[in-house]
């Protein structure tokens, strides 16, 4: 991935919403391999800085495609970056609501984290943006396309991840077979008419299972490639997280430690996915972290 290049395009406008709190609210879209990506875009209102409003890229995690919807879930999460005067460019993968292309999953092919790449690059062309202040937070399966782009591109200052599927392919695999996939999952289920790990078997019958072949999901796995981390990292996660296991941010924790790049470690006892009983606090130490990193404060 880090050979090609991920040009973007300019953003169009597609729709005007009901503006939030001090920002303004769109509907926009970008290009990505020839696809056009829906995504929400907020802009904050007031002053803007000499160059440009500081940029929070948003990478949901996993949602049912064909359930999407640009403008639902993730409400509050947008809402306290764009008070705290980020830009937030939101992008819906190929495949997701009315986004062109096929969902083709975001684990082992690189489709949405291409998709997010050319966010990347579409936002920095956009007028009121600071190319030079990209910031990107990423929850469940967002929180590993997030991890994957801070490898591939030095174009984003900071990353915070909440809840990351951000685990070796081995723990990956090993949870799907073993009862992951279901539920609140951030695996989806297999489904070969839906197309949903439709790619799965083709993937274990020419490559064979992570355990067969190290060496191929090493080569894939932004684990591998840590050292190269475009800027420091946080992560939180709740211990009751029934989703992703705790124990991938540990793990992720001391990988980062071990190759000595700055990171930060959040974990609350007795939450859930979504850290919904200390939302505020992981919310303000997330601000923080961007406020630090991305604003340069």
């Amino acid at each position: 991935m880090r050979r090609q290049t991920y040009p973007g395009s300019e953003i169009a406008i597609e729709e005007e919403l009901e503006p939030g709190a001090n920002y303004d609210r769109y509907i926009a879209s970008y290009q990505s391999e020839g696809l056009t990506i829906y995504a929400l875009l907020t802009v904050p209102r007031g002053q803007k800085p000499e160059n440009g409003w500081p940029v929070i890229i948003f990478n949901h995690g996993y949602i049912p495609p064909g359930q999407h919807r640009t403008t639902e879930r993730y409400v509050a999460y947008v809402d306290a970056f764009g008070r705290n005067d980020y830009i937030v460019f939101r992008p819906d993968y190929r495949g997701h609501g009315r986004s062109e292309g096929d969902a083709s999953g975001g684990y082992v092919s690189p489709a949405y984290t291409i998709d997010v790449l050319n966010a990347v690059a579409s936002i920095q062309r956009y007028p009121d943006a600071n190319p030079e202040q990209i910031g990107m937070w990423g929850h469940s399966m967002g929180g590993g396309i997030t991890l994957r782009v801070m490898v591939t591109t030095s174009d984003v200052k900071a990353g915070v991840i909440w809840a990351g599927t951000v685990a070796s392919y081995t723990d990956l695999f090993e949870r799907r077979w073993e009862g992951g996939g279901g539920g609140d999952s951030p695996l989806p289920p297999i489904d070969p008419e839906g197309g949903r790990w439709r790619w799965l078997p083709e993937m274990l019958a020419t490559h064979g299972s992570p355990e067969d072949n190290p060496a191929f999901y090493a080569a894939i796995s932004p684990n591998t490639f840590l050292g190269d981390l475009s800027g420091p990292v946080q992560l939180h996660h709740g211990t009751a997280d029934t989703s992703v296991p705790v124990e991938y941010s540990h793990t992720l924790f001391a990988q980062i430690q071990s190759v000595g790049q700055p990171v930060e470690l959040f974990i609350y006892e007795g939450d859930n996915h979504n850290i919904s009983a200390n939302f505020a606090r992981a919310m303000a130490d997330s601000v923080r972290f961007f406020d630090t990193y991305v604003k340069g404060r």
